[in-house]
């Protein structure tokens, strides 16, 4: 099997800030709900050592920003001083292969589980079960002293990540999670500084990604980004230039795989001077695309990455992908759908 031999744009360099990409093929943040009791587990050495490459950008799992801010079981977390420690070795076997390696940090705000128990986002007043049943919580809008306190946890949880050895810290702002709550203005409906128009519904996260810029720096802060609003050009368009202003490093662009490609990513890259990177089911002709039409600086890939421990090495010589197996996405299990996925092995004539 041979390489390529002509020059494949998801195989060329980069420079991103002070970071030397060897290659523009990035691992996104993917929920495994592997990291028991909220804690990082050994078990993520290999995973993620399995995916790292000399010059290669990964993401973390999303990491709860604080106690408060888990949204399903099994997910790891950022804010004590154990996991922030459980994270050490699996960072370390990242820089050991030469990856760069950043932490997602998230809360997803009112889409929480209530079987977590962090009450303190959900409930209008102290009553909650005990029986341990999942129920429909009586959701509430949050006082500006909660949220004050939550840009303090993000704050926190970035200055750990960055105790624990990543490169920087990515702020999960899409997905529906609490960050794109307050700027989608089909569920933000505040009536105070924090609602109504784009600067309004943007301040929460300038507040967060502000409070994260003073404590670890612009130069190692990402967002990642979605575009549900009425109005998403006028939204990203104003936060990428806010966020041009903050320093930070790059935005990470979800685009829905149902909608024609590069479409937001043609109006942020107008207003925005860091890294772009496309996320979004892309395949390689289409990430090569992105690439060489100047669209994107570097690419995502989520389900591919996941089945494909070794994918810059198959897009390289071309090789078959394996296929992933959806039903071990959220498996709790060490092994299965996690690390037991086969690298590519090379016969030369």
């Amino acid at each position: 099997m041979a390489a390529n031999s002509t020059p494949i744009p998801l195989l060329t360099p980069y420079k991103m800030g002070r970071f030397n990409l060897s290659h523009r093929v990035v691992m996104p943040p993917m929920t495994r709900n592997r990291s028991y009791n909220n804690t990082p587990q050994p078990h993520a050495i290999e995973y993620y050592a399995q995916r790292a490459t000399k010059g290669g950008f990964l993401i973390s799992e999303s990491a709860s920003a604080s106690d408060i801010s888990q949204g399903s079981p099994n997910m790891p977390g950022i804010w004590t001083e154990d996991q922030k420690e459980a994270w050490k070795p699996i960072v370390d076997s990242v820089h050991s292969k030469g990856g760069i390696f950043f932490c997602q940090i998230w809360h997803p705000g009112r889409i929480s589980n209530s079987r977590l128990n962090n009450w303190w986002f959900l409930w209008t007043n102290a009553a909650a079960p005990h029986d341990g049943a999942c129920v429909e919580p009586t959701l509430r809008q949050l006082s500006t002293c909660e949220l004050a306190h939550i840009v303090d946890d993000f704050r926190i949880a970035a200055r750990n990540a960055i105790e624990a050895g990543f490169d920087g810290v990515e702020i999960n702002s899409a997905n529906s999670y609490i960050i794109e709550q307050f700027f989608n203005d089909q569920v933000n409906d505040r009536s105070d500084e924090y609602g109504g128009s784009i600067e309004n519904r943007c301040r929460f996260a300038l507040e967060v990604i502000g409070a994260i810029v003073n404590e670890i720096g612009g130069d190692r802060v990402g967002i990642k980004l979605g575009k549900k609003d009425s109005n998403p050009e006028a939204l990203l368009s104003y936060l990428a230039r806010q966020l041009t202003k903050l320093g930070v490093l790059y935005l990470h662009v979800f685009e829905p795989r149902d909608e024609p490609r590069n479409n937001c990513l043609q109006f942020i890259r107008k207003s925005f001077e860091g890294t772009l990177i496309a996320s979004g089911g892309y395949n390689k002709n289409e990430g090569d695309m992105a690439i060489s039409e100047n669209c994107a600086d570097l690419v995502s890939f989520g389900r591919l990455f996941l089945a494909n421990p070794d994918l810059p090495k198959r897009f390289e010589f071309n090789g078959p992908l394996n296929k992933h197996d959806r039903s071990t996405f959220y498996k709790n299990d060490p092994i299965v759908g996690y690390t037991d996925y086969p690298s590519l092995q090379l016969e030369f004539a």
